[in-house]
């Protein structure tokens, strides 16, 4: 395929393009395939990356946390649908972008969450939370 023609597929919403976080576009084979008629579309779950940080202070770190976990997803594989980043502290249950996680993980739109370490999900309960993603299929 050409660049242009990808470009165009991107626009028209034939083969969605997906982005790294640096903003460059990529393709998986099942992407193609599914372009293609060659496979048929399934409800896809996404691939949710999660950085936090505590306080304001902290936001180089928030930007190193992102660009950590760039590096790994690519080192995977991994194709990320959304990258989720908070300034909030890990006790703090009541986090917007956290909670809004946690429910689309309830509903089965999530596959997998990549955080940094544990206790950037929560300072607590981090056990708990992965019983209920191992329970829904994430």
């Amino acid at each position: 395929m050409s660049v242009k023609t990808l470009q165009r597929w991107d626009v028209s919403g034939k083969l969605p393009a997906k982005r790294t976080l640096s903003g460059h576009r990529f393709y998986t084979e099942d992407d193609f395939l599914i372009a293609n008629g060659l496979k048929p579309v399934e409800a896809k779950r996404k691939i949710v990356v999660y950085c936090r940080v505590s306080s304001s202070g902290q936001k180089p770190e928030l930007k190193n946390q992102l660009l950590a976990m760039e590096a790994f997803c690519l080192g995977r594989g991994l194709s990320v649908d959304d990258w989720v980043s908070e300034i909030g502290g890990g006790l703090n249950f009541k986090r917007k972008k956290f909670l809004a996680i946690m429910l689309s993980m309830l509903k089965g739109e999530i596959s997998i969450i990549v955080i940094a370490h544990k206790d950037r999900m929560c300072r607590f309960a981090f056990e708990f939370i992965q019983e209920l993603a191992v329970s829904v299929g994430c």
